[in-house]
């Protein structure tokens, strides 16, 4: 791929794991950043891409705020300029089977991971829409396709992700694209919680016997945001080691 000139794009959930991997990996590409998230520490990610002689600047946003998307937007703006480019990965869990499970903690999931994308969609679409190459990426992930126990506001949500992926595809055809990545199991902080025991099982059940990594899902995401992608929307990319293909032979 070729390097990008004058471009920006819009990272949420971007102060670690996949998020941070994207913003590193797009800023590499060329890109200027902007890092979104609720958690401070992506000024940390903003710093260290503009150390490494890239331009990015980091946006304290909740991206289930509508408000705080267009306090955001206004930074992003006046910092680096419109947009060209999106990538929703902001997310919460809790890991809770539905029968204990609150409606508070259901409803927070919606917000930041179903209805925070429909947000950030919104008010980088005037600018995407524009730029006559807008790309969006959606993060969801394999359990959007296949259950897991104990998730169901996560897996419901990333489910959306990729319904949401479709439609905006469909209605806004050729002047923007909307991709879906959907990852596997990645060595991100929150596999920090599992079990040893857990993390070996996760990497066993991948045909290429391993956890992926973030910049590997970073790396699909560049690709989908670039032209050298320009034929391809309303895809969704599995970047799963094969977790989703099957089970490899004995």
């Amino acid at each position: 791929m070729s390097r990008v000139v004058n471009r920006t794009a819009v990272i949420t959930g971007a102060a670690q794991g996949i998020g941070a991997a994207a913003a590193h990996r797009l800023a590499a590409d060329g890109y200027r950043v902007a890092v979104l998230d609720i958690d401070p520490r992506g000024t940390k990610v903003a710093d260290e891409i503009r150390l490494a002689g890239g331009r990015a600047t980091f946006a304290l946003c909740d991206v289930a705020d509508e408000s705080s998307w267009a306090e955001a937007m206004a930074l992003v703006h006046r910092e680096l300029g419109p947009v060209d480019a999106l990538v929703s990965n902001a997310l919460v869990t809790d890991g809770l089977p539905l029968h204990e499970l609150s409606v508070e903690s259901w409803n927070r999931q919606l917000a930041v991971n179903l209805t925070g994308a429909f947000h950030g969609v919104r008010a980088c679409l005037p600018d995407l829409a524009r730029s006559g190459t807008g790309s969006v990426v959606m993060v969801a992930s394999v359990h959007a396709w296949f259950g897991l126990p104990g998730v169901p506001g996560y897996a419901t949500t990333k489910a959306g992700l990729t319904g949401l992926t479709r439609q905006l595809a469909v209605e806004y055809g050729g002047a923007v694209r909307f991709n879906c990545v959907v990852p596997g199991p990645v060595l991100t902080a929150q596999w920090d919680q599992i079990s040893p025991e857990d993390r070996k099982q996760s990497a066993s059940a991948t045909l290429v016997g391993r956890m992926g990594r973030p910049a590997e899902v970073a790396a699909a995401i560049s690709f989908l945001i670039s032209e050298d992608a320009s034929f391809i929307t309303g895809a969704s990319l599995a970047v799963d080691g094969g977790w989703s293909v099957g089970k490899k032979s004995s």
